[in-house]
């Protein structure tokens, strides 16, 4: 794959790349994910059917609409919306994602275009969408504002942008890096990296700065007792997500 510009840090590819085979392991290296994965499917959802005007009963509320799952990894995100009837694209940087999530799509009985791509190379060539789904993807960006940039460009005017992420602080850095990584060992030793860890005030600015109105913010709040995720209005301490819209 050439590239002419992009924010890939490939030190963070090659960190997704050695934990490709595990995507679909429910409880291996990406066990976090899936147990996260039916609350960012909720508020994905909720958000496209209201922005959309769509039916959530209907038998193919998203059809007609085409999505973009920037970092696709294994395809956890496009397959629900592939069988909600959108027209789906997964996007990674990480090669050796793409195969994995092909063969998943086959054996599930669904038609998915994915792709070994970056943001900026599909912006370059003129792709749109109705809507762009960022999903803890931005903390492991080398430029945040070029690749939220790149990210507005994918969207058709009035389009839905979607992006969630890791808010920086003392908590977070104990349950993300330290809780995760090092005592629940759920995930890799140096998956995360504090610094790269983004504030909701902070996400807001870059968002205006790329081009995007954000028009909503919640958190993805762990319930150590149920053992379990759930949406938050207030509660925005460690993983958090947003949606912005490009103007018309």
């Amino acid at each position: 794959m050439q590239t002419a510009q992009t924010t890939v840090d490939p030190a963070e590819i090659a960190k997704f790349e050695a934990m490709a085979a595990e995507w679909w392991d429910l409880e291996g290296k990406f066990k976090p994910l899936h147990m996260l994965n039916p609350t960012r499917l909720d508020y994905i959802t909720r958000q496209i059917a209201a922005e959309f005007d769509r039916d959530l009963m209907a038998d193919k509320p998203f059809d007609g609409l085409r999505i973009l799952d920037i970092g696709c990894g294994g395809g956890l995100l496009c397959e629900p919306m592939a069988r909600l009837g959108a027209d789906i694209v997964g996007a990674d940087a990480a090669e050796r994602n793409i195969p994995v999530a092909q063969v998943h799509a086959e054996q599930s009985g669904l038609d998915i275009d994915y792709r070994f791509t970056t943001a900026e190379d599909m912006a370059a060539a003129g792709e749109q969408f109705d809507i762009v789904l960022n999903m803890e993807v931005v903390e492991h960006v080398a430029s945040p504002l070029s690749y939220l940039t790149a990210c507005q460009q994918l969207l058709k005017p009035e389009g839905l942008h979607i992006c969630s992420t890791i808010n920086r602080n003392p908590k977070s850095f104990a349950m993300a890096i330290v809780g995760a990584e090092y005592v629940m060992r759920w995930l890799p030793k140096g998956t995360h990296e504090f610094n790269k860890f983004i504030t909701p005030d902070e996400l807001f600015a870059l968002l205006e700065q790329a081009g995007l109105n954000p028009v909503d913010r919640k958190g993805f709040k762990f319930d150590f007792l149920g053992w379990s995720w759930s949406i938050s209005d207030s509660d925005m301490s460690v993983n958090y997500v947003t949606a912005a819209l490009k103007p018309a």
